[in-house]
């Protein structure tokens, strides 16, 4: 089963890469109201039972796929 995790900055840490991004879009005349970067992970799990699955993808995501004091992250089944 495949299960995606977006990691993403909290909203209280800068996101100097988002900022990045997003002054270069305003100053080549894009419009927006903010930007984020973050990373999305696919993990190809050998579990065929949802549950388990997800709770083996929370396992992996809080064990090193995001640093809770800066990070967030969701899991989705794909």
């Amino acid at each position: 089963m495949k299960i995606g995790v977006k990691v993403m900055p909290r909203k209280e840490v800068l996101d100097t890469q988002g900022r990045a991004v997003e002054s270069t879009l305003r100053q080549n005349g894009k419009e927006l109201r903010a930007c984020q970067v973050g990373r999305y992970v696919v993990l190809d799990l050998p579990i065929e039972d949802e549950s388990k699955a997800m709770a083996s993808a929370k396992d992996m995501a809080e064990f090193v796929l995001h640093n809770p004091l800066i990070e967030t992250y969701e899991l989705e089944r794909l």
